[in-house]
């Protein structure tokens, strides 16, 4: 099985591939000892042929890939897409268009909450996936039969499962559901990650503004660190030990290597003086100035209407034969059950159509749930 590592090779492959109306598309990579993921095989299939590109080849320009993901004339077919897109983004700043990712295009089918793509082979494509290559080193080289053997089943068994999905889409009348869906795929925004952003995967665990404050500051510093040293950012500082740092606020580097969560020697590091630094500069914000720490769901019933909604969103979903997830989150509920005007995707477009207005509809008393055959059922 020939692995293509010139360039004038994956030009040719890519020109023979934009022929077609759809090319399916994968990628293997690598980002367990990297802050960003290690690009090491990509893996593309049309109705007549399947090819595979060594990404690490010496001299291989990637540019005649980048442009078939462009090309406006052929759709490009992903299960799972984020990752896979990602990588594209920040190789070439591009991201595929027009695109179609196999597992929403599942759970609109009504295939359940992120299916697998293993499932989909089996239900859809009829086959069954091997899966001892899937944890190799994909870095590695020459890589095996089998490595290339499970990679480009990635790519041929997501030809069929492609054209079932659309097909199934088409007799429903949900394309514009899944475009919807693709559109935030490919918003650049949803690539960039910025380190101010970064706290907001630990506030779950804070409780005063002013560990909010400091957590703003430390998770921004540890961030901008694995970016620049492209290091995962738990070897940067862990989780636990960021978190010690922020409840305990040490303002000296006596004081911080003196919590037991803190690597030994490592407030005696540039690191240690830098963080530090940033747990003064978190101090130093007027608590005015920070976001809330938490939505407010402090309305008497709150609780009461959330759970009246999760039973509904439930019964939507079964009824229109579509995964709950991708009709509203748990977050969709709690911001619908606290404000009828919340900004949140289940208050518009076809969610709001399908779900949305019921959700309204059942807070102000003009709808009701009810259990018929032991099922429940909206009237």
């Amino acid at each position: 099985m020939k692995l293509i590592n010139t360039t004038q090779e994956l030009a040719d492959a890519c020109s023979r591939l934009a022929l077609h109306p759809f090319v399916t598309v994968d990628t293997e990579f690598l980002r367990e000892t990297t802050y960003y993921p290690k690009l090491c095989l990509i893996q593309m299939a049309s109705p007549d042929e399947a090819v595979m590109v060594d990404p690490l080849a010496e001299g291989i320009d990637l540019a005649p890939f980048m442009a078939l993901m462009t090309d406006q004339n052929v759709v490009k077919v992903f299960h799972a897409a984020r990752q896979d897109l990602e990588i594209v983004w920040m190789l070439g700043r591009v991201l595929p268009t027009p695109l179609f990712d196999t597992q929403v295009a599942a759970m609109v089918c009504g295939y359940g909450d992120s299916v697998g793509y293993e499932q989909l082979v089996n239900d859809l494509a009829k086959a069954r996936v091997d899966k001892s290559s899937r944890f190799t080193d994909w870095s590695r080289r020459p890589l095996s039969e089998a490595q290339l053997v499970y990679a480009e089943s990635d790519v041929t068994h997501l030809r069929d499962i492609y054209l079932a999905l659309q097909a199934d889409l088409a007799a429903s009348g949900r394309e514009s559901w899944v475009a919807e869906e693709m559109a935030v795929l490919n918003s650049p925004g949803t690539y960039e990650v910025k380190p101010e952003n970064a706290w907001q995967r630990l506030k779950g665990r804070l409780r005063k503004p002013k560990e909010l404050a400091v957590l703003m500051e430390l998770a921004a510093w540890r961030e901008r660190e694995a970016q620049h040293r492209d290091v995962p950012r738990q070897r940067v500082l862990k989780d636990d030990a960021l978190m010690d740092i922020v409840q305990r606020a040490p303002r000296s580097t006596e004081a911080l290597g003196e919590l037991r969560s803190v690597p030994n020697g490592f407030e005696r590091s540039r690191a240690g003086g830098e963080v530090i630094a940033a747990v003064e500069r978190g101090l130093a914000i007027d608590p005015r100035d920070l976001p809330r720490l938490e939505r407010e769901r402090g309305r008497p019933g709150n609780g009461a209407v959330l759970d009246l909604l999760k039973v509904l969103l439930k019964a939507t979903a079964d009824a229109e034969r579509v995964a709950p997830k991708i009709i509203a989150s748990t977050d969709d509920l709690e911001e619908i059950a606290s404000d009828d005007e919340a900004d949140v995707p289940a208050l518009h477009g076809w969610r709001r159509e399908i779900f949305g207005e019921k959700a309204l509809a059942l807070k102000n008393g003009s709808l009701s749930l009810k259990i018929v055959r032991g099922r429940v059922t909206v009237g």
